[in-house]
């Protein structure tokens, strides 16, 4: 499959183009419009520090449908202990920083890059992304953050520096969003983790289909030349 260099257009080529480790394109930007219509092609940006923006759209992909969201026994006692606080939308930018720092000593790389930063922290602004913060005793442990699009939540990642924070903030995230009407959740790749919470691997072109059954005609009028 060819890699496909994107242009000053905002159009991507189709998903179903994608190399199959997932990797369809780079160059471009990361402005709002691009981002969203990234989104809106079940596609996203995924990319080291110092490289250029690559964009994939992997398959098959990670999904947890609200409804089937699996909590633990031990997990749940501790959501209903109350020991952490859970806000939404409080922090997102220290939600953001938190998951490229954690990352980075980690070693699990550090494509939450500045240039990343400063692009969700604009589309928060623009009310199309959303964080979700748990705190002890005042300080922010745990959270994670995502883009959401009428009834499709697009997860990007999670940070965690107290056991247990994050997993509780992902707990009343997904119970929130079942209340609000999120029907699909993207997970993007395969992980253990979200695994066990219920989340599972559907054919990309069944989540293309639940990107388009579900943004209703958000993602038209993002793609079409009046937005």
């Amino acid at each position: 499959m060819p890699l496909f260099v994107l242009s000053d257009s905002l159009e991507f080529p189709p998903a179903g183009l994608a190399r199959p480790d997932g990797l369809l394109a780079i160059g471009g930007d990361l402005s709002v419009r691009r981002l969203l219509s990234a989104y809106c092609n079940g596609i996203f940006p995924w990319f080291n520090e110092g490289d250029p923006i690559l964009w994939w759209s992997p398959d098959p992909r990670l999904v947890l449908y609200p409804e089937e969201l699996h909590v633990s026994r031990r997990l749940e006692r501790t959501v209903r202990q109350g020991k952490f606080e859970v806000s939404f939308d409080q922090a997102f930018d220290q939600v953001i920083e938190n998951c490229a720092k954690v990352r980075r000593h980690s070693n699990d790389g550090t494509w939450i890059t500045g240039s990343m930063i400063a692009a969700y922290g604009e589309m928060f602004r623009q009310g199309w992304c959303r964080s979700v913060e748990a705190w002890y005793r005042g300080k922010l442990v745990g959270g994670l953050y995502g883009v959401q699009i009428d009834r499709v939540f697009f997860g990007e990642s999670m940070f965690t520096i107290m056991t247990d924070a994050s997993k509780v903030a992902f707990v009343h995230a997904i119970r929130r969003m079942h209340q609000d009407g999120v029907k699909i959740i993207d997970c993007q790749v395969p992980t253990g983790h979200l695994a066990r919470f219920g989340a599972r691997l559907i054919p990309r072109d069944e989540f293309l289909k639940e990107i388009e059954r579900w943004t209703f005609t958000t993602c038209r009028q993002i793609l079409s030349d009046n937005y």
